[in-house]
């Protein structure tokens, strides 16, 4: 067993025979006690970087901590990076890395492999965690941080465009088909439709529906030019060829995102995450809009997932603070606050299906995160899927999807391979 979980369990049950544990924690009788955090070697002083989304996420992380610190000892001093991957990369390459910050799913294959992430997935109960979060963050059979919350795509459908055409709830599309039927008839004048962002971030979804995906789930192999694959990104070609999906650069005038587009009305329907609750709020407060999940394809339900973890720095020298200090954050009520100051989703399984019941406005968020699809956290691989991308972006413009896909399978097994 990890020498840190035995070290830390002996001083849980330490703490418990004194009284100092609630029942939660220790699996016995109740304490009139408040609960503590403390479980390791004593006071420490952390450091953590955020990227945060704004004002609101800071505060809120801010308060979590103190109240963290205020039941342990400990004090975490809270920055907000201007630029996390800089910052971060220069606080590894200097050797003073933050204690704990935040790591994009994308990018724990590169931390992993540089030996700059602390491995504490047996420390924690990975079962709390939706699984679909926990593969996202788990490099060579192992889990290297603790899921901090998740978004996922959905189907932002323009109220009033809809009741226009003669669509009720009711047609919301569950299949494919369907949503090229109301495609259809939402496309008129200078309205599209569908209107979605030009990358493997939107399209991909159209792959996971039709059963692919860019690798295999254990990362050993690039499956890009696989038949699911290409029924993916053919039904987004399909589209186009009709007149009724248009990527945001295609659109006149282009728009800046799918968002964009579908605040000015160029586009009746998007493909987007629960940001789009805040976007619409600041910047197009007059559109109302409803969330469905993404239609089906051949392969099922499909959509995409957009996360972060709570990393740990291999070189801190307060890890065992630092996970306890992870397992606060985690918690369903804390998660929950955070949800609320600023709307993000739990990462927890009880966590996600409160936060549905509590915003059922957001429940087909939420839903995804029980199949979404996270993203490839191969190891040099960012290289190869910008080069993607480049290309992907001129689908409207004659691109050929088999040759697209063709040339992914082929720099992505390279990668893989180096």
């Amino acid at each position: 067993m990890n020498s840190r979980l035995t070290r830390r369990r002996s001083i849980a049950a330490a703490a418990c025979a004194a009284s100092a544990l609630t029942l939660a924690a220790c699996g016995g009788g109740g304490f009139d006690e408040e609960p503590s955090a403390q479980s390791t070697d004593g006071p420490a002083s952390l450091q953590m970087m955020i990227g945060s989304s704004g004002e609101p996420e800071t505060t809120a992380v801010e308060a979590a901590v103190q109240a963290w610190s205020e039941e342990t000892g400990n004090t975490v001093e809270v920055i907000a990076a201007a630029d996390l991957a800089q910052q971060l990369g220069q606080g590894f390459a200097g050797g003073t890395p933050p204690d704990i910050f935040y790591t994009d799913a994308a990018r724990v294959g590169d931390f992993a492999k540089a030996g700059n992430l602390y491995a504490y997935g047996d420390e924690i109960d990975a079962e709390r965690f939706l699984p679909s979060l926990v593969q996202a963050f788990t490099y060579e059979d192992k889990l290297y941080c603790a899921p901090k919350d998740y978004s996922t795509l959905g189907l932002i459908i323009n109220d009033e465009k809809w009741a226009a055409a003669g669509l009720t709830e009711a047609d919301y599309p569950k299949d494919w088909a369907a949503l090229e039927e109301v495609a259809k008839k939402l496309t008129t004048g200078e309205t599209t439709g569908l209107v979605i962002g030009n990358d493997i971030n939107r399209s991909g979804a159209f792959i996971k529906q039709a059963g692919g995906w860019v690798v295999a789930e254990d990362g050993s192999e690039v499956t890009a030019d696989s038949p699911e694959a290409l029924a993916g990104l053919g039904q987004v070609k399909k589209m186009m060829d009709a007149g009724t999906l248009k990527f945001m650069t295609d659109t006149s005038p282009a728009a800046g995102w799918g968002g964009e587009a579908f605040g000015k009305g160029i586009g009746a329907m998007t493909i987007e995450g629960n940001w789009m609750r805040g976007a619409l709020k600041n910047d197009f407060p007059d559109v109302k809009a409803s969330v469905a999940e993404l239609p089906e394809g051949p392969g099922g339900k499909g959509t995409l997932l957009f996360t972060n973890c709570w990393g740990i720095a291999e070189k801190s020298p307060n890890q065992a603070q630092a996970v306890d200090l992870v397992n606060f954050l985690t918690s369903v009520d804390q998660q929950l606050q955070f949800s609320e100051a600023f709307g993000v989703m739990p990462s927890t399984i009880e966590g996600a299906e409160k936060f549905a019941e509590t915003y059922p406005q957001d429940a087909a968020f939420a839903a995804g995160g029980e199949y979404g699809q996270g993203p490839v956290n191969l190891p040099g691989f960012e290289p190869t899927l910008a080069d993607f991308n480049s290309k992907l972006a001129t689908l409207g413009k004659g691109g050929s999807p088999e040759e697209m896909l063709a040339q992914l399978q082929k720099n992505g097994s390279a990668a893989l391979e180096g």
